[in-house]
């Protein structure tokens, strides 16, 4: 086939979808079908399906074929943030917040600019952080159940952040990192953003497959695993006891390192101890106050083996030289004067209301998460379309996320996920209503 016929048949496809003549959901003939119809080679017609998946156009599932995309659903949507409209409900991102936390905000400044050290904010701070900030972050670790020396802690601008420091100082392009097959877009993005070579892992109930796990680190060069084992985005699963003992196990016999992300553990109550308090010397954490407190204090923090902590030190300095003092010293001393522990149990007490009121206005469905926790995860139907459904949502002024940014594997569930912390109770029962509804109505189409 000329270049010029294959552009061809791109374009008559790709006009057929923009223009609505296929229709979102249609499922497109096999290669084999199409390279039949059209009398082009077999890998001719995979280029076709390859181009158009690229330009966002449609989606292909291993085992159930290619499908036309609904394109009124941005092919990013839920990995890069876009303006929500006032009159949408956003249950795609979450950022809680509770009330007072501004006039909290307001003391802190107050308190920080009648401080002695108040000079010192306006200059260049330790590429690690202050140790002050840092022996407060240490002893925060402490009720999280990991006793740790200051100077195995750095101070990042969020956890973003933070994973991108550990990735600059641990791993090269190319590496091999195995993750969840369904894990936190942003770890995605880094991954692709440094040439990561990511293997998806099989999740059960309670965590990741360690039999696939196992035998991956067995076959292939591993050299990290990322995990959330509690409470993982998007599952809401807390790791038991058990599966961590054993998780340690294998990273200690094939050699990877393990990137403990802890953002969303301040929800789980009573959790296993972290990896990183049973293996601190093959464990980086990495955990930030942005979702305890508020999304925009950008104050995370990484704890690393000791021959670790140079080279993260100098991906600081190479990213961001140091994190911004004003911020961390408001963060500090709410880590020192309670403030946080405070916040996270009020945030606690919200998420468990949210997800009560989530398995009320759902009832039946078959929802997954953590009964304390900002986000649920709501599988289709086998025929149902995620993209269709997200659109119909958005028509109704919902935002939501499909499975789409979270996969790691080449097959992406037909799933969405709701993010219940950044809406009121009231506008999130709304929501939730149309939600069922529109999900019941698609199911019945």
């Amino acid at each position: 086939m000329t270049a010029s016929r294959y552009k061809k048949l791109v374009d008559t496809l790709a006009s057929g979808i923009r223009t609505g003549r296929l229709a979102p959901g249609v499922r497109l003939p096999t290669h084999r079908a199409l390279a039949a119809r059209e009398g082009i080679a077999v890998v001719t017609a995979t280029r076709v399906y390859a181009e158009l998946e690229a330009m966002g156009l449609v989606s292909r599932e291993q085992g159930r074929g290619t499908f036309v995309r609904d394109i009124a659903v941005p092919a990013g949507h839920g990995i890069d943030q876009q303006a929500v409209a006032t009159d949408m409900i956003d249950l795609n991102f979450n950022y809680p917040s509770l009330p007072g936390q501004a006039d909290l905000l307001r003391q802190a400044l107050r308190e920080v600019a009648v401080s002695g050290d108040l000079d010192s904010l306006l200059r260049y701070q330790p590429h690690q952080g202050r140790p002050q900030d840092r022996a407060s972050i240490a002893r925060h670790l402490r009720s999280r159940g990991i006793t740790a020396d200051a100077d195995r802690i750095l101070i990042a601008n969020g956890a973003q952040h933070g994973l991108a420091i550990i990735i600059m100082a641990t791993l090269s392009a190319g590496d091999v990192v195995a993750v969840d097959a369904l894990t936190y877009p942003g770890f995605k993005v880094l991954a692709h953003a440094f040439h990561l070579d990511l293997e998806p892992i099989p999740t059960t109930a309670d965590g990741p497959d360690l039999d696939a796990l196992e035998k991956l680190c067995a076959s292939r060069p591993v050299r990290a695993i990322y995990t959330m084992p509690t409470l993982h985005n998007p599952l809401g699963w807390v790791m038991p006891a058990s599966d961590r003992t054993r998780l340690i196990r294998i990273a200690r016999q094939h050699g990877p390192l393990i990137i403990e992300d802890a953002a969303y553990a301040y929800l789980a109550e009573d959790p296993p101890p972290p990896l990183a308090a049973t293996a601190p010397d093959i464990t980086v954490y990495v955990s930030t106050l942005s979702k305890s407190i508020a999304t925009g204090l950008r104050v995370g923090f990484v704890l690393a083996p000791p021959p670790a902590v140079p080279s993260l030190e100098r991906a600081i300095r190479a990213t961001t030289w140091n994190t911004p003092a004003l911020t961390t010293a408001i963060a500090c001393r709410w880590l020192d004067d309670g403030t946080v522990n405070h916040l996270e149990a009020q945030k606690r007490d919200d998420a468990k209301t949210r997800q009560a009121l989530v398995r009320q206005e759902l009832a039946g469905l078959p929802l997954i998460g953590h009964p304390s926790s900002y986000f649920t995860w709501l599988p289709l139907p086998d025929d149902a379309r995620a993209d269709r459904l997200t659109a119909t949502l958005a028509r109704q002024h919902i935002s939501v996320t499909t499975a789409e940014p979270f996969t790691t594997s080449t097959h992406t569930p037909q799933a969405i996920r709701l993010a219940l912390g950044s809406t009121d109770l009231d506008s999130l029962q709304t929501a939730l209503r149309t939600v069922r509804r529109v999900a019941v109505e698609d199911a019945n189409a």
